[in-house]
């Protein structure tokens, strides 16, 4: 398994090896062993999979807050996204930036997203699959967001011309900088 650091460091891309044959492949995913030796000290409790049926979907931008803020570690099963982490943690000299990575099933990279980023993806793919790992429970009390398309942000969901397909609840997230001060450093 090979670790990445992105230029906001604390964003990683993780690349599991695949051992194939005329049978299919096998890959460890994860491995805590792995991560540790990254300096990453993080427990997984829960996986969650989402289907996006049309290729334009986006889903983001999420995180959580207290004591049920979560680390994630994204892969993509089947298609491709575009992955994108805000760091929204005050204080810091990324704060306000983004990393994206396009994660595709072909590619089997992963990205990891530590507690205090914001995590969306936009699908480049119809029937695109993203399996996570997170480290709280979903808590709905300590769910919020931060608006997809803010200006300030600059994202490129890379829509090509393409209208979102968002939730309701992803167009009423507020911009940065109405975002209260959730995470600091």
């Amino acid at each position: 398994m090979e670790i990445e650091r992105l230029s906001i460091p604390d964003v990683m891309v993780v690349r599991p090896k695949r051992f194939g044959d005329h049978r299919g492949f096998f890959s460890e995913t994860y491995s805590r062993k792995a991560f540790a030796a990254a300096g990453v000290d993080v427990e997984f409790i829960q996986d969650n999979h989402s289907l996006s049926a049309e290729a334009g979907t986006v889903r983001g931008l999420h995180f959580q807050i207290g004591a049920d803020a979560q680390d994630k570690l994204i892969r993509v099963v089947r298609g491709a996204v575009v992955d994108v982490a805000v760091d929204i943690r005050r204080g810091s000299p990324t704060y306000g930036r983004h990393v994206s990575r396009v994660l595709s099933a072909e590619n089997w990279e992963q990205l990891f997203v530590p507690i205090g980023f914001a995590h969306g993806f936009c699908t480049l793919e119809p029937d695109t699959e993203v399996v996570y790992k997170v480290s709280a429970y979903y808590a709905p009390s300590n769910d919020r967001g931060l608006l997809w398309n803010d200006p300030a942000l600059a994202i490129d969901w890379r829509l090509d011309g393409r209208a979102p397909k968002l939730s309701d609840k992803d167009k009423a997230h507020p911009t940065l900088a109405d975002l209260p001060a959730y995470f600091s450093v």
